[in-house]
């Protein structure tokens, strides 16, 4: 067996002889167009790295055959795919391989051409949140002069920030409101605050933001209780490896505890996660913030 890209794989049922799925090669493993493939499913629209059984067979564009699924220009040759027209949102796999493109120096069309993979599947890739291959992760990390390990976000135990900074960055204050924004609605932040020995000390908590207060559950004995009835700074940031930028907002205020019952059985019905650190931690901390602050880093073209 023996395939082009754009090709399409059929599998027929044994009983009936009729196609029970079908899908685009979108991926070569060997220079020769022998098996396994990377074959994107009609029904489906997912990825997989297939080895094809006696039921399958392929049917050549160059026959005259439709790519199912998807419409093909009349004006142009039919190898050439027209993905479905939708806004790009893609996913970290998607962001890494198309920063490491780009510095490289290299377009989609090369990197497709040197990783024996279709354009629009490339395309697809990185604009969509795609979940591909063992194997084309490790075509792309090849073509791209990276690793595999970097391509899937490996280095998650490290800290953040570790890749190249932008040629030409661009750090700018942000506005109140966008850093409301940002703050909203949940997620993971950290709180700075003075420990029972007199010592500063920073710990992660989930957060939510409920009324324009920061609001997060501890237990009473923990160092983030001993946020409650004091001056506290809470801060919350992203930073994208990918594309070496980020942001930050600072929030500053009084803390304190929760205890009217029927706003601490709300905060609890309404919470959009439990603690991460697990154990029993029913102590509910408001922050207001009098002193809202952020900055982002992005490219200066951006």
């Amino acid at each position: 067996m023996r395939a082009h890209l754009g090709d399409q794989l059929v599998i027929e049922s044994p009983a009936t002889g009729v196609a029970r799925r079908d899908g685009e090669i979108v991926g070569l493993h060997h220079g020769d167009g022998t098996p396994p493939y990377d074959v994107r499913w009609s029904d489906t629209d997912e990825v997989t790295l297939v080895f094809p059984g006696p039921d399958a067979h392929i049917h050549h564009l160059e026959h005259g055959q439709p790519v199912t699924g998807r419409e093909v220009r009349p004006d142009v040759s039919t190898t050439q795919v027209v993905l479905p027209a939708g806004e790009a949102n893609p996913g970290d796999i998607g962001r890494r391989v198309a920063a490491e493109r780009r510095r490289q120096g290299l377009s989609r069309a090369e990197t497709a051409h040197r990783a024996r993979m279709a354009p629009d599947y490339l395309t697809y890739l990185e604009e969509q949140p795609a979940d591909p291959s063992a194997a084309t992760l490790i075509k792309l990390a090849a073509t791209l002069g990276t690793s595999v390990t970097a391509l899937s976000g490996g280095g998650m135990d490290l800290p953040p920030g570790q890749g190249r900074a932008l040629l030409h960055p661009r750090l700018r204050d942000l506005g109140t409101e966008e850093c409301r924004a940002l703050l909203a609605t949940h997620g993971v932040g950290r709180i700075a605050v003075s420990s029972s020995d007199g010592r500063p000390a920073i710990v992660p908590v989930n957060y939510e933001v409920v009324d324009d207060a920061i609001v997060f559950r501890t237990a009473p004995d923990s160092v983030a209780a001993s946020a409650a009835e004091t001056e506290v700074a809470f801060e919350v940031d992203h930073v994208d490896e990918a594309l070496s930028q980020g942001w930050s907002v600072l929030a500053v205020g009084p803390a304190s505890i929760v205890t009217e019952p029927e706003a601490v059985r709300g905060l609890a019905r309404h919470a959009h996660t439990t603690p991460w650190a697990g154990g029993v931690r029913e102590m509910w901390v408001s922050i207001r913030p009098t002193s809202l602050t952020g900055r982002r880093i992005t490219a200066a073209d951006q």
